[in-house]
C-alpha cells in the first residue's frame, strides 16, 4: 500500500490541536482537524526523521463528538483561526482538560487532580478582538489559512467574534479602499463599555488622511467606531471619532467574561488581603488593581502602556507615577508605575502584611 494512503487511528490530541497517530513504522504523525477515535486515510504526508505531518484524505470513521463545523470558512478556506470546530463544545472541553492533565503529568511531573473545564455561557460570538490581514490591493481582508501565513482568504463572517465586531466588519468590508496602501493589519475590538474600535496598522509614517472619512462612512451606516492609525514603531492615535476613547491597543483577554472569572478565582486563592501590600504586575487598565483596593489592600501596579495607566487612573484612583517617581514617599492606596516590570520591580515596596 502506498505510504501516503495509510489509514491510521487518532490516539490523542496534541497541545496545538492536531490529532496524533502512529504510522506503520512507528513515527508519530500529526493530523489537523482530527480527534481521538477518528480513523482517517492520510494525504499530503510529509515525513521527517522522528515524526510526520499529514492531512485528512478521507474520514473512514468518525470518533465521538465529531460534528459539521458551523463556520463555512473552517473547511472551505481551511481557516487557521480555529482548531476544534469539528467537535461539539462538550467534547472540546473534555479534550482540553486532557491536554492540561497531560502537561502537568508528563512535563511538570505533577500528580494532581485536574477539575473539569468551566464552560463559558457562550460557545460562539464571544471574542472581543480580531485581527485581519488585507489581501492584494486591499480588495478584501481576512485570516490566514492553516499553516499558510503567506496567504489570506476573504472573510465573510467570523463565528467566534462578538456580534458588534461583525456589524463593524459588514460595513468596513465595502470601504477597504479608504485604508492606507501600506496597511498591514486591521484590529477590530470592543471595549468594556460596548465601544467599537478599528485600529489600522501600517508600515509607513506618512499621515493617513482618510481616517475621518472612514469614520463618517461607518457612522452613516449606523456603526459608531473610533478609528485609530498606528504607524510602524509609532504610537496609535485616533484619526476619527472620540479622542478620549478607550485605549484600543492595550492588552485584555479576548473573552472578557472568562477573564473576569479567572481573575476572581485568582483573587479568591490569594486569601485575605485587607491591610496587606500587593503588587499587580502587567496591570493593563487596572482591573485587578481595583479589585485588590476594594478588598482593602494597598497596591503598586506596573504597566508599560501609558494609555492603559492613564485610563485606569481616570476611572479608578487618580494617582499615577512614572518610574522616576518610585523612590519618593508613597501614600496609602494605589501607586501606578509606568514602565517595564523588570526595570521597576526592584524599587517596589516589599509585598505582604
Amino acid at each position: 500500500m502506498n505510504e501516503a494512503a495509510e489509514v491510521v487511528t487518532i490516539e490523542r490530541l496534541a497541545a496545538g490541536g492536531d490529532g496524533v497517530a502512529h504510522l506503520a513504522d512507528g513515527r508519530a504523525t500529526f493530523v489537523p482537524r482530527t480527534a481521538p477515535g477518528d480513523r482517517v486515510r492520510l494525504g499530503q504526508l510529509r515525513t521527517f526523521s522522528r515524526y510526520a505531518r499529514a492531512r485528512i484524505a478521507t474520514l473512514e470513521e468518525a470518533g465521538p463528538g465529531r460534528v459539521t463545523p458551523p463556520c463555512p470558512h473552517y473547511t472551505r478556506d481551511d481557516c487557521g483561526g480555529c482548531q476544534l470546530q469539528h467537535l461539539e463544545p462538550a467534547r472540546q472541553r473534555e479534550l482540553k482538560r486532557g491536554l492540561v492533565a497531560d502537561a502537568l503529568a508528563r512535563i511538570g511531573r505533577l500528580d494532581v487532580p485536574v477539575p473539569p473545564v468551566v464552560a463559558s455561557e457562550a460557545d460562539w460570538h464571544y471574542r472581543s478582538r480580531i485581527t485581519l490581514t488585507p489581501g492584494p490591493g486591499r480588495r478584501f481582508a481576512g485570516f490566514h489559512p492553516l499553516d499558510r501565513p503567506d496567504r489570506v482568504f476573504d472573510l465573510e463572517h467570523c463565528h467566534i467574534a462578538a456580534e458588534p465586531l461583525m456589524a463593524l466588519w459588514r460595513v468596513l468590508r465595502a470601504q477597504l479602499q479608504l485604508l492606507p496602501p501600506d496597511t498591514t493589519a486591521l484590529v477590530l475590538r470592543t471595549d468594556r463599555t460596548g465601544g467599537l474600535h478599528l485600529v489600522v496598522k501600517a508600515t509607513g509614517t506618512q499621515a493617513w488622511g482618510k481616517g475621518k472619512a472612514l469614520h463618517e462612512r461607518l457612522a452613516g451606516a449606523g456603526v459608531a467606531a473610533a478609528v485609530w492609525w498606528q504607524p510602524e514603531g509609532g504610537a496609535p492615535r485616533v484619526v476619527g471619532g472620540d479622542r478620549e476613547a478607550f485605549p484600543a491597543t492595550v492588552f485584555e483577554q479576548v473573552h472578557p467574561a472568562m477573564g473576569d472569572r479567572i481573575r476572581a478565582h485568582a483573587l479568591a486563592a490569594l486569601g485575605e488581603v485587607r491591610g496587606a501590600h500587593v503588587w499587580d504586575l502587567y496591570a493593563g487598565i487596572g482591573e485587578t488593581t481595583e479589585a485588590l483596593l476594594a478588598a482593602g489592600a494597598s497596591v503598586e501596579s506596573v504597566e508599560l502602556d501609558r494609555r492603559a495607566v492613564d485610563f485606569g487612573a481616570r476611572r479608578g484612583h487618580p494617582r499615577a507615577r512614572d518610574r522616576e517617581d518610585a523612590q519618593r514617599p508613597q501614600p496609602a492606596g494605589v501607586i501606578r508605575h509606568v514602565g517595564k516590570v523588570e526595570d521597576v520591580v526592584a524599587s517596589l515596596r516589599d509585598p505582604g502584611p
